[in-house]
């Protein structure tokens, strides 16, 4: 009688299969966030105006 010897039964397979599936479903998680909100945040008009008054320097001293 001759025995098979060719591991054909895939388990090798079974960690990359859960780190496939691992990617797939984090995947998920971010395009739901993604899409459920709308996409990207609001993004705001902000006008900021810095207006400081002018400072004049000191008078310089007399040279002699």
């Amino acid at each position: 009688m001759v025995e098979n010897t060719n591991n054909t039964s895939g388990g090798g397979n079974t960690g990359l299969a859960f780190i496939v599936g691992g990617i797939v479903v984090v995947l998920a998680i971010v395009a739901y966030f993604v899409f459920a909100r709308g996409g990207a945040p609001e993004t705001k008009d902000v006008n900021v105006d810095i207006s400081l008054p002018e400072v004049s320097a000191p008078a310089a001293p007399a040279a002699n």
